[in-house]
């Protein structure tokens, strides 16, 4: 992917698609045939755009379908992707779609969120290279606040004869002066001091005024930002101390530096060339209805997206976007429908299917434990604060991944988020209790797992609400 850099040390153009698993590995446990399928469809983004823009036009991105239960890792591997190829990318239920003549959301918007998100980035990453110059200039302008320029009047006096005019000398003394404010408010000895300042508010529609018709809101947006130029916005004066006076003009200077043209230019090419969406649930808007009426068809939706799949030009407030090559995961359980049950022409989309393994016992103690987020590690760091020294014994985690695995059995299986269930509910007490606790050292063996979860775990209806 061109000038595209990765949140770690490597470089996305140097990583082969078994880096890539290894980086996914640092996150994700297991799911190893998910990872390698997500690996090689982000590899062939980077093969091709080194190839000539002739043939680069003509590959299409090969969209994948994960199937597999809920909670196994299928949005966590898309996510962690999109960070590591610092790519545009966004998740949406395809149930929160209807078709076409209903109200709610058309699929449309889904391309216009993903691009409204890559102009976030694009502007974020310029405003960053921006940020020094814009941070001299607000000091600038606090300067002039602190310290107005005296106005110039012209000298008629032979400055050689008389060593310097006044004017000369008073513009001396102006610019020491200033040079030693400037020092100071380096050293942080103004910030206390109070300036006022102009604002200008944008002017625009008036709050919610289409806001409450159903499925309008896109709409409403871009009425704002259309008629937001026509109308003036007001000027108002505030006061503020000058800490917070360099931090807003410095944010305003950014704005200015910045060529928003060239953003959006950049951030419609980066969502075309490297967005990815993430479609879960499209189970759920499998299968085809076969009674008449009003209610809305879940093929009326799979129709719609049809479309954006394969590739169009879908309008926004920034230009038109293609969405040719855009990356397209779906995901979803399949617990009731079937992938074949999908329409055979949005089949043919997504070419490439991998199943997700149910979670096992082994799996669900590595992620407690391995990855760089795991939950046993955000618990440490997070009663750390409290001064507590929380431990989780080997056999402490593993009767907590056998709990798990048990209540995942008995009711629904939600794989690895019923961790955060039962250590959250685990340490309920610890928690409410930190600050007035005694004993500063917490070990979290097996005994103290089953003394707090046995009774709820016994009784099946109770777990069925508590865990």
């Amino acid at each position: 992917m061109e000038q595209e850099t990765s949140p770690t040390p490597k470089n996305l153009d140097s990583l082969t698609p078994r880096q890539i698993v290894e980086e996914l590995d640092r996150y994700v446990i297991g799911q190893r045939d998910a990872k390698r399928m997500v690996a090689i469809a982000l590899r062939n983004r980077w093969r091709r755009q080194q190839l000539s823009p002739e043939l680069r036009d003509e590959i299409v991105p090969k969209n994948i379908i994960m199937i597999g239960p809920t909670g196994v890792g299928k949005t966590e591997i898309s996510r962690r992707v999109s960070k590591l190829a610092d790519a545009p990318f966004i998740k949406v239920e395809a149930s929160k779609f209807t078709e076409v003549g209903y109200v709610g959301r058309d699929v449309e918007s889904l391309i216009r969120d993903l691009t409204d998100l890559s102009i976030n980035m694009v502007k974020a990453a310029y405003l960053e290279k921006v940020q020094k110059k814009a941070e001299d200039m607000a000091e600038e302008r606090v300067l002039d606040m602190l310290l107005p320029p005296s106005p110039s009047s012209p000298s008629f006096e032979n400055t050689e004869e008389s060593g310097g005019s006044p004017t000369q000398q008073k513009q001396d003394q102006q610019d020491s002066t200033r040079s030693k404010l400037r020092l100071q408010l380096r050293e942080g000895k103004l910030d206390n001091r109070m300036v006022e300042i102009e604002i200008k508010e944008r002017g625009g529609l008036p709050v919610g005024i289409i806001s409450n018709i159903g499925g309008m809101e896109d709409l409403e947006h871009n009425l704002r930002d259309m008629l937001g130029g026509m109308m003036p916005g007001k000027k108002k004066n505030r006061r503020m101390k000058v800490s917070e006076a360099l931090k807003f003009m410095a944010q305003e200077e950014a704005q200015k530096l910045i060529d928003m043209e060239e953003v959006t230019k950049e951030a419609i090419t980066r969502t075309e060339q490297s967005g990815i969406v993430f479609l879960d649930e499209i189970d759920k808007i499998a299968g085809r209805e076969k009674h008449t009426g009003p209610d809305i068809s879940r093929e009326g939706v799979q129709r719609d997206l049809l479309p954006i799949v394969e590739g169009s030009t879908v309008n926004t407030k920034h230009g038109p976007v293609k969405t040719d090559h855009i990356l397209f995961i779906a995901a979803g359980a399949f617990h009731v429908a079937k992938p074949s049950d999908l329409i055979p022409e949005l089949q043919g989309r997504f070419p490439i299917r991998v199943e997700l393994e149910p979670l096992t016992k082994d799996d669900l103690i590595r992620i407690l434990t391995e990855p760089k987020n795991a939950l046993v590690k955000q618990y440490h760091a997070l009663l750390s604060t409290e001064g507590i020294a929380l431990e989780f014994t080997k056999d402490g985690i593993e009767e907590i991944a056998a709990t798990a695995v048990q209540v995942n059995d008995r009711t629904e299986n939600i794989g690895a988020r019923r961790l955060f269930t039962i250590v959250e509910r685990l340490l309920e007490d610890v928690s409410f209790e930190a600050q007035d606790l005694q004993e500063k050292k917490v070990v979290i063996n097996a005994q103290y797992v089953r003394d707090h979860l046995q009774s709820i775990v016994k009784d099946e209806d109770l777990s069925r609400y508590i865990l």
